[in-house]
Parts: structure tokens; sequence; C-alpha cells
């Protein structure tokens, strides 16, 4: 059997790599110049800096499963995601932790002094907060939230926080003690020769052929016994209901002789400043040595028709096109939408890696057993 996987990112490399094992002969096409999607990395020629393209990637998990995987294909380095943020005229330290409270309230609190304090801030009055602004007026009050949390989350959404649902901030934790590491899994690291190297590694075995700056057609379906669609699951349908809802970035690159920043990531809270964060990537690889360095100011604004799709927004006008898409595409044959732009939803790498492992073996499975193989593994 020939299965068609129209994306050479983690989601379609994986898929193949476990296909191509199984004995299946994969065509991966996809439209952009390189492999490896938006976790894309190159050496940039005038520094030697490995540059993450389209923004930072940090591989974090508690999946073991996943772990093993990626390491079977890359020599991954150790790497904690220690964020800083400039918010009225100061730097801090996030996740909001003790130090960033004591730092900003010019207090020297203990662990249960600090949880008493900023339970005196919050607002308890919001007994079942529905938008991220009430969350976060009941999580952490008025004067953390209006330093760390409400100007970001205007430039990042582009809305107010009081339009955004809760759910948004519940992932982001508040830590009563020193801990400065972003992610809060077991395994964190990042591959000593980038990303793009490690999906190279995946994809090859001699069952895969792999297409770049080749764009889908119906016809390419028509001579595969399946399809496995990651790219936007409203482009599949050539976006007959309309498209589906996106923020984009816009990098603005800049060099630097020496040390810009001194960390990896610099975030900007304070919303007169127009750009969410400055990535400063020779931070990314601190194994090495670079007297150059390549830094990236973001910023966020809603996706245009030819924008590279980065975040979902799933409000409710969204999810009301999203349903109407996914009834088209269980309607249809032999294909199977998967990651993040086939689903229409945020997911951190490792999250994807699983995912694709599960949907090749459950590929597997249903030819094995004389099944159909749903649209999509996961309900969007």
């Amino acid at each position: 059997m020939t299965l068609l996987i129209v994306g050479a990112g983690l989601s379609g490399a994986v898929i193949a790599r476990k296909s191509a094992e199984k004995g299946y002969y994969c065509r991966v096409i996809d439209s952009r110049p390189h492999i490896a999607g938006n976790c894309h990395t190159q050496r940039d020629a005038g520094t030697g800096v490995m540059m993450h393209v389209y923004g930072p990637h940090i591989f974090h998990t508690d999946d073991a499963d996943v772990w093993a995987y990626a390491n079977r294909f890359a020599e991954f380095v150790p790497f904690l995601n220690r964020v800083k943020t400039t918010a009225q005229g100061a730097v801090y330290s996030l996740p909001v932790n003790l130090h960033t409270i004591n730092q900003f309230f010019g207090r020297t609190m203990g662990p249960d002094e600090a949880r008493a304090f900023i339970d005196s801030k919050a607002d308890r009055s919001i007994e079942n907060p529905r938008t991220f602004e009430e969350q976060a007026l009941r999580f952490v009050g008025r004067e953390l939230y209006e330093a760390f949390f409400k100007g970001y989350t205007e430039k990042q959404w582009g809305c107010l926080p009081s339009e955004l649902p809760a759910s948004i901030l519940k992932r982001l934790p508040l830590r009563f003690n020193y801990d400065d590491n972003y992610f809060a899994h077991r395994f964190q690291g990042i591959p000593r020769d980038g990303y793009t190297a490690m999906v190279s590694a995946i994809l090859d075995h001699p069952r895969i052929t792999v297409e770049l700056e080749t764009a889908y057609n119906p016809a390419m379906a028509e001579a595969a016994d399946h399809v496995f669609w990651s790219g936007p699951l409203d482009g599949f349908f050539d976006y007959r209901l309309g498209r589906l809802g996106y923020r984009t970035l816009d990098f603005e690159r800049f060099t630097h002789d020496g040390d810009y920043q001194g960390c990896a990531v610099m975030n900007y809270g304070d919303p007169d400043v127009p750009w969410t964060r400055i990535t400063e990537h020779k931070h990314f690889s601190p194994w090495e040595n670079h007297q150059g360095s390549i830094c990236y100011r973001e910023y966020s604004r809603p996706a245009g028709d030819e924008d590279i799709p980065y975040y979902p927004i799933r409000l409710v006008k969204e999810k009301s096109l999203l349903a109407r898409y996914v009834d088209l595409a269980r309607a249809q044959d032999k294909t199977t939408f998967v990651g993040r732009l086939g689903t229409y939803r945020y997911l951190d790498m490792d999250v994807t890696i699983r995912e694709a492992l599960d949907t090749a073996a459950a590929f597997v499975a249903s030819q094995t057993g004389g099944q159909a193989m749903p649209a999509f593994m996961v309900e969007p």
C-alpha cells in the first residue's frame, strides 16, 4: 500500500516513519522548501547561531515513550526555559513565583506568608470565573494581573482579556517557591543539531520519499490508498465555508555584536510596547559559543490568507465554523486529519508526536482488522 502524507512537519514525519517501518510506502509532500514545519531550524551564515526560524521550540514532556522516541533520532541536550519579562520599568522572572512576588511588592516573604498575601489580593467575590480577566483577578489580584498578564494578553490575542475564556489562564502556574523553570515536565531539552536534523533522521527510510515545494492536488489522493492530512483543515476543502481564525506572528530580525539580553526569552508585558517578546537564539544553544547574536522581536496579529497560521482562536464563531468543517471531514473517504492544523488545536511537540504514533498504530490495526480509519483520532 502507498500512503500520501501531506506535510513534512512532526506529524507527517512520525506517521510516515511508523508506517514505513510496518511495510507501507509513504509519499510525503510539503509546500514549503524545507522539512520540519514550524520547528524548522537552520544556522545563520554570518554568526553560526542555530536559529529557530518560526519562533522558539523547547521540547518538554512527561511521556517517557515519546522522549525515548525523539532521542532515537537526535541527541537532546538538557535545556530549562527560564523566561523573563520587562514590565513597569523592571525585569521579573516568569512564571510568577516567590521571587517575582517579593520583588514586585518589595517584600521578603516566605512561601506561606506569600500565599496568604496573594490570597488577600485576590478578588474572592468572583465565584465562577468565566473570562480570562475574571480568572486572573480571582487568581492573583489586580496588581499582578495588570503587570504580567493584561497587556501581554491583549497584544498576543488582539482582544480584551474580558473577551477570552477563563481556560486560557488556567494553564499558567503561580508558584510559591523560587522555581523559575517555565515548564514542569520531567524531560526537557533541545536537539544538539536542531529540529530539522531530527526530522530529517525520522524521514530517512527507504520506503519514504519526500517532495518539497509541492502543493497538494486531489489527483494525488486518487493514487494513494490512504491520505494523512496535516495541513489546515479548512484548506483541505479550499476554504469553501470560510477561513478558520488564527493568530500569526511577524518576526523583526536584528543582529547584535555580543549578548543582547542575557536570556533566551524576554517578554514585554506593558501594552505600550508593540512587540510581545524578544528571543535571542544563541541562548537556546548554551552549549555553543558565538560572539554575534541573532534576535527576533515578535508581533502578533490576525492571520491573513497568505500568512502562516500559528494559534487557533477557537472562540464561539470559530468553533461553530469548525463543527461544519468536521462534518465535511467525516464524510471523506480514506482521509485522516492530524496535527495542530488538521485538527485546529494548539499542540506541543510531545503531544504531536504521541498522537502521530497512535494514529499510525491505529491505521496499521485498521488494515489488519479490515476496519475503516476514522477522519479524526482525537475529537477536534
